[in-house]
């Protein structure tokens, strides 16, 4: 496997020097972790004890019978018949994923924390001749903390996507180097839906253009994957494929939002009301802790109707916005629009927020049509604030309206693959 003699001059390791790990079903680990009866039992996650939709995780137990992450529950019923049905917690998870970390850090740094169960390291050069070594020692430190209740996959490679499928190939509690000298044999054996980032759409994309294997797709030149993806992603597959040093483009934070499966106390219009809205502060709180603003406010619900299920789904406009009470009222708004649009005794499923089209808070441009400097100057600085006093006291001291109590029942920290959670998300 050779690359172009076009390529562009850049590093091809020579040794396995990115670790990939992932931990092995890590919320039901944590479950059977904390609760010795849930232990060598097929337990599935659920958003909630009664109306979940869908199993959200599952233990090696459950997955040995066939029950699979976001798996309809009566399907997952079906399968298992012995099925634990585990309410989540979130919390749990993330003080987990914070001891993991302390504890692979201690043996090999940390480089980028890609999700709540996964991240990347890379090894020093004293490392990278024995990194099976690596992964040994975290898996001895993490069975010091957790005994054989959680498990890590670890996967070695040239660069990130190269260790990141070794990982994949490993699972379960896998330790597997895919070393640049054999790179071709350890592709061969895996198929296009194995590589990171090609999903049904791009699957049946090559399958169009007559690549229907990693061998196919490996004899493509780089300009011909780019032509295939249609942007520059296809060439740097195409390098990373081949086992050159290959980083990810920086991702930029594009909205703040907020989603939540209905319990069947809140599946009406009228009773999500205060649900959706304690949602949008959340969103707003966590927006101005990174210090940005939105120019788009969002609501929807998703709807259960005779013909089916389908969503609805609005925006406001705001001036460059960051405090409570512009969100709120654009909320307002939008909430209005929706009692008008929707018949009341519709079933809902779930409710979604999100701040969009946002900017850093240092760079507000103002509005030609609307003077509200002074206004908004006011209403940040009651905003701040109320952070404030929140973050002092690690609770909801302050809240910008009335708080319903029934409603923030529901809406606590839940499980979020791609964002950890951070203790402020509790209150």
């Amino acid at each position: 496997m050779t690359a172009s003699s076009q390529a562009p001059k850049m590093r091809k390791p020579i040794h396995a020097e990115v670790m990939y790990t992932d931990a092995d079903g890590m919320f039901a680990s944590c479950e059977q972790f904390m609760h010795p009866h849930l232990r060598e039992k097929p337990v599935g996650i659920v958003p909630m004890i009664t109306g979940s939709s869908c199993v959200i995780a599952v233990s090696r137990e459950a997955k040995a019978m066939g029950v699979k992450n976001v798996m309809p529950i009566e399907e997952a019923r079906r399968v298992c018949p012995g099925l634990i049905e585990w309410p989540q917690h979130p919390d749990l998870y993330r003080r987990a994923h914070n001891e993991l970390l302390s504890e692979i850090s201690m043996v090999v740094p940390i480089d980028t924390v890609k999700s709540i169960d996964e991240l990347c390291c890379i090894l020093g050069a004293n490392q990278r001749e024995d990194p099976l070594a690596v992964g040994l020692a975290i898996k001895a430190r993490i069975n010091d903390v957790f005994g054989p209740w959680i498990n890590m996959s670890m996967g070695y490679g040239p660069n990130r996507l190269l260790a990141k499928m070794a990982c994949k190939a490993g699972k379960p509690a896998g330790n597997m180097v895919w070393s640049p000298r054999n790179l071709y044999q350890h592709l061969m054996a895996q198929e296009l839906s194995d590589i990171p980032g090609i999903g049904n759409s791009m699957l049946a994309r090559l399958e169009k253009a007559g690549i229907r294997s990693i061998e196919k797709l490996l004899d493509c030149s780089p300009s011909h994957m780019a032509a295939l993806w249609g942007s520059v992603a296809g060439r740097r597959m195409y390098y990373a494929l081949h086992g050159y040093d290959i980083h990810a483009e920086p991702s930029k934070r594009g909205q703040f939002g907020h989603s939540r499966m209905l319990p069947p106390t809140h599946r009406t219009l009228p009773s999500v009301r205060e649900l959706a809205r304690l949602l949008m502060v959340k969103a707003t709180r966590r927006m101005r802790r990174e210090q940005f603003r939105a120019s788009r406010v969002y609501f929807g619900v998703t709807v259960y109707a005779h013909d089916g299920r389908r969503g609805w789904f609005q925006y406001r406009d705001v001036p460059q916005v960051c405090d409570y009470t512009a969100v709120l009222k654009a909320m307002g708004v939008l909430w209005d629009k929706a009692r008008a649009d929707l018949n009341p005794r519709l079933s809902l499923e779930s409710v979604n927020v999100c701040l969009g089209e946002i900017s850093p808070m240092s760079q507000r441009q103002l509005d030609m049509w609307e003077d509200d400097e002074g206004q908004r100057l006011k209403e940040e600085a009651l905003s701040d604030a109320i952070d404030a006093m929140n973050q002092r006291y690690c609770s909801t001291v302050l809240y910008p309206g009335i708080r319903d109590d029934q409603a923030s029942d529901n809406i606590g920290m839940k499980i979020s693959y791609g964002r950890i959670p951070r203790i402020e998300d509790r209150f």
